[in-house]
């Protein structure tokens, strides 16, 4: 741990208000522990914890302050963690994902949340403000045609996966796509890589790789080093809707609850009736060693939405090139569509998301339990109340809220219709029976599947 350090921005954000300044460092403010708890995420950047428990060791520590200097902005660090120095000088990237942190928690709480800017209570204020938080970090580039490919998969992957991820990624890369990711490890970092040596053989210099998180994942899935933009969003429906909002095609890797979670939404999302003509390529995809995983969940998407939610998405085994040259297609695709309907290729405005989509799931055990889950409910629904399910379990394994709930009241329990708990059950054990739910330590299930 470096016990004490001043950190200057080299780029954005290097003068605030002496009432920012205020809010960000009044020492037990919501606010002022966000930024600590995102900061050390950030400087925490390479390990392969996610063990809530050992984290919280080592975030005790640590401490961020805002000053202002006359020649601008300086952060004090005391406790911060010693990987992200060489040689007593911090890691340029850390630096700049330092100072993202700072922007996203400043803009998000102080502008979107405590403003009271944007109503967050319908659909149009929460894809506003989505869109103002991505302008703010200036993720919207408006003169770049259609090329940002999203990669969605667990961060607890064995190594044939995240190798099978780089050669993705360096497919995707030769063809001049850019990455968007969850940010932190396994299939998050693997396409980024893998990118890097695609984009490098194609002397792409400006190549893209944004990483979008949120203050309650950030900890567990710390941004990975290839990472050049960050953006938080303030929480995961926010961070849903910019990825498929920002999104011109999506890759799903193997992975664990997280992943199905995305999953369910995409789906969920594509399965309204108004976004039945939109273009959005989706490739699920993974190593030979991964088929029966990956067509296990297949068969849960099938026994859970039906086959046209099957149909949505391709489904593709061992072929990296193959990946790469669909998602160059759905490009030409998207961008004569969006030239068409004259839709934004930076921001996608013509997409439908449902209210259900958008509003903030707490799982706690009472929102666990009152969770419908039945074939009464359009489809659409249904996907919306999985996603929050495997919402929960997310929480439940990694989130600092979710593991002291499930630690002080026991497992959730999940309760729906026979045939559709069945499904999810097996989905479920087949994530632990393959280590897919944490990285450290033996896993102790969260859930209870309870039949109605």
């Amino acid at each position: 741990m470096k016990q004490y350090e001043l950190i200057h921005p080299k780029t954005h954000l290097r003068v605030l208000s002496r009432q920012e300044i205020k809010q960000l460092t009044d020492i037990g403010t919501a606010t002022h522990e966000l930024l600590r708890r995102c900061a050390f995420a950030v400087m925490s950047a390479g390990s392969q914890e996610d063990d809530y428990t050992r984290l919280e060791e080592g975030y005790r520590g640590f401490n961020i302050s805002v000053e202002q200097e006359d020649r601008g902005l300086v952060l004090q660090l005391t406790g911060a963690p010693a990987s992200a120095f060489v040689d007593n000088e911090i890691i340029r990237g850390v630096r700049e994902q330092l100072f993202s942190v700072l922007r996203d928690i400043l803009y998000s709480q102080e502008s979107i949340l405590a403003a009271h800017r944007f109503d967050l209570s319908n659909t149009d204020g929460i894809t506003n403000a989505v869109f103002h938080l991505l302008r703010n970090a200036n993720i919207l580039q408006p003169d770049l045609p259609p090329n940002l490919i999203v990669c969605w998969g667990g961060h607890s992957i064995p190594p044939h996966e995240y190798q099978y991820t780089k050669e993705v990624g360096y497919q995707l890369g030769l063809r001049g796509l850019d990455i968007g990711t969850g940010c932190g490890p396994g299939a998050m970092k693997g396409p980024m890589k893998g990118a890097t040596i695609g984009h490098a053989k194609q002397h792409i210099r400006n190549g893209r790789y944004i990483g979008i998180t949120e203050p309650g994942i950030i900890a567990a899935e710390a941004p990975n080093p290839i990472v050049n933009e960050l953006v938080i969003l303030p929480d995961i429906e926010k961070r849903l809707e910019a990825f498929v909002r920002l999104a011109h095609g999506i890759i799903i890797f193997p992975g664990g609850p997280g992943t199905a979670e995305e999953l369910l939404y995409i789906l969920g999302v594509l399965s309204h009736p108004d976004n039945k003509s939109l273009p959005f390529p989706l490739v699920i995809t993974g190593p030979k060693e991964s088929e029966a995983y990956l067509r296990d969940l297949d068969r849960f998407i099938g026994d859970t939405l039906g086959s046209d939610a099957q149909r949505k998405y391709a489904l593709v085994i061992e072929d990296p090139v193959a990946v790469a040259k669909l998602m160059k297609d759905g490009m030409r695709k998207v961008e004569k569509f969006r030239r068409q309907h004259n839709d934004a290729f930076f921001f996608n405005w013509s997409l439908k998301i449902d209210h259900d989509f958008q509003m903030p799931f707490d799982p706690t055990h009472e929102n666990m339990k009152q969770l419908s889950i039945s074939r009464a409910l359009p489809g659409h629904e249904l996907a919306a109340n999985l996603r929050r399910a495997f919402s929960g379990i997310v929480a439940g394994n990694v989130k600092a809220d979710g593991v002291q709930r499930v630690r002080k009241h026991g497992p959730y329990e999940i309760h729906g219709d026979k045939d559709i708990l069945a499904g999810m059950d097996r989905l479920l054990r087949a994530m632990v029976e393959h280590g897919r739910m944490k990285i450290s330590g033996e896993y102790q299930p969260c859930y209870q599947i309870i039949t109605d």
